[in-house]
């Protein structure tokens, strides 16, 4: 093996760039500091073993990033995450962010919607519009969407169990929007394995979640191939309290089992590899943030490369999307979360994410006012465009500090995927429960720290304030839930009925059988059937999921 000199692979780093920069040029000719500085695109050792080890920006191991100029081409998708009551209410919310400067969207939906209920059953009383927009059919996606672009905005939408239905409305709106499917743009989470390790908003149980998503896989491969198909999460991983070891290590080995069931299918991993992406926390220590982002990415590009033998370049490397830690935000003192929301969002962009929601400061208390989810967005559009930071590739690369935390975690991210592997897999270590066992083992020793006071919470366990006043908080008008429930009873009545029937029954067939599902679900939501309806029909074949732990 000929092992090359440094200037080679500079050089070879250097075409590369100029090759991408035809595609992506640099947002200006020079970066400089505010002293007239001029700052170079990238700053690196001149070792080969240490080139060797990290990689350039945009070459694997992808260390340090997945394109060669990072942030000087283009900045991350800057995200707020939105939604709440009716799809009107939630439009409008998604208009006022994106004449703030918003770049992309990203749904929140409601309780019911993401168990798959619609909003007049009864499971459903006293959630509807609760923790997010109420979807029952495609009307109100219709509503939700009205005056958006869909050929010009990327739209994220944070739904599992039923994400197939979901992103069928969506692509059913793209078509009334005279937009074809292989021109939209955006992301599903479709990531099932973790509502059964952390979360819970599940409804089948694994085997048949699966087929669901490598449906889905195999369908965008083909129809809708600019489309994210799965944002497999280690934010909520990291909510549930794992350390940040253990959300690069489960979510990894969620996303090895993904990979094995679409090659099982029948994909090719070039195939779908492209189109995964990923979904992290970004928590209070700064610098292990950094290093997590960093070791994550080189550890997936290792697990494409060498076990499942992927070529495509996009194949190997692990595009996320960032959220600040919402279980960092505390109820006292709310205006301290501003800055530990800073500070957080600066490790993502820092660590090289895609794209980034930053929480607002009364999270923590209550939906978000315009006024606080203004102020979570100017955040990153200050770390943006004022802080010098995107101006060169990995800022923090070949920090002595960093690179140790970054193999430190790799290390012990890689201990976990194999003790998981020797299980059988995600799945199997799903089943037996070892993956929620290990957060709550975390879970309790942080708030051991937090009660005993080894770990400091400011305005929590120190620095109190006494007769502390609450600010002033959103309220979802409850009115907004029974127009919900009169506006689904009438669209019941105005649809054809027994086209609803057709469409259901088929899809009950196709589930019964080894079809691809994707297109059978679309006709489903093209007639206007709920999402509890094909829920339910889905329901029947596969049943319901019921944790052994």
């Amino acid at each position: 093996m000929t092992v090359k000199t440094f200037d080679e692979m500079y050089r070879e780093w250097e075409e590369n760039t100029r090759q991408l920069l035809k595609k992506y040029p640099e947002q200006r000719e020079r970066f400089e500091t505010l002293s007239g500085i001029e700052v170079d695109r990238l700053y690196t050792s001149q070792s080969e073993d240490d080139v060797e080890k990290i990689g350039f920006p945009g070459q694997y191991p992808y260390t340090r990033g997945i394109r060669p100029t990072m942030y000087r081409s283009r900045n991350w998708t800057m995200r707020q995450y939105a939604g709440f009551g009716s799809a009107t209410e939630t439009n409008k919310r998604f208009r006022y962010l994106l004449d703030q400067g918003q770049t992309g969207l990203s749904v929140a939906f409601d309780l019911p919607t993401q168990i798959g209920y619609d909003s007049d059953d009864p499971m459903a009383a006293g959630e509807v519009g609760k923790v997010g927009v109420a979807i029952d059919s495609l009307a109100d996606m219709e509503r939700l969407l009205d005056g958006i672009p869909l050929d010009r905005v990327s739209t994220s939408m944070t739904i599992n169990a039923p994400a197939s239905v979901l992103l069928a409305m969506y692509i059913a709106v793209g078509e009334k929007q005279g937009v074809p499917a292989d021109q939209l743009t955006g992301t599903i989470q479709n990531d099932i394995l973790k509502e059964y390790i952390a979360r819970g908003t599940y409804i089948f149980p694994p085997q048949s979640s699966m087929r669901l998503i490598t449906d889905i896989f195999a369908y965008c491969a083909e129809r809708v191939p600019k489309w994210n198909t799965i944002s497999i999460s280690g934010y909520h991983i990291r909510e549930a309290g794992s350390t940040a070891v253990q959300e690069v290590a489960f979510t990894l080995a969620d996303g090895i089992a993904y990979v094995k069931a679409a090659i099982e299918a029948g994909l090719e991993v070039d195939q779908f590899a492209p189109r995964l992406s990923f979904f992290f926390n970004a928590h209070n220590h700064f610098f292990e943030e950094v290093a997590k982002f960093r070791a994550a990415r080189r550890l997936w590009a290792k697990i494409m490369k060498e076990r499942f033998g992927a070529e495509n370049p996009r194949s190997l490397q692990l595009r996320f999307h960032t959220q600040t830690g919402g279980s960092t935000l505390t109820a006292q003192q709310p205006e301290n979360n501003v800055v530990r929301v800073t500070l957080q969002a600066l490790s993502a962009v820092l660590g090289g994410t895609q794209s980034l929601h930053t929480n607002a400061r009364d999270e923590a208390l209550a939906l978000p006012t315009e006024e606080s989810a203004r102020v979570a967005l100017r955040t990153q559009q200050i770390i943006a465009y004022e802080s010098g930071v995107t101006h060169t590739v990995d800022p923090l690369g070949g920090s002595w500090y960093v690179e140790a935390l970054t193999d430190e975690i790799e290390q012990q991210a890689l201990n976990y995927i194999d003790r998981i592997e020797e299980m059988g897999g995600a799945v199997s270590a799903v089943e037996q429960g070892y993956m929620q066992r290990e957060i709550h083992r975390a879970a309790l020793e942080t708030q051991r720290k937090i009660e005993s006071g080894e770990e400091v919470l400011v305005g929590v366990n120190r620095f109190r304030l006494e007769n502390e006043q609450q600010p002033e908080l959103y309220q979802v008008d409850p009115q907004l839930s029974r127009e919900q429930v009169n506006r689904l009873q009438a669209l019941r009545e105005k649809r054809n009925g027994e086209e609803v029937k057709r469409r259901l029954a088929a899809l009950k067939r196709g589930a019964e059988g080894k079809a691809n599902l994707m297109p059978l679900i679309l006709d489903a939501v093209r007639s206007y059937a709920t999402v509890g309806e094909i829920c339910h029909a889905l329901r029947d074949v596969f049943g319901e999921y019921q944790p052994s732990v």
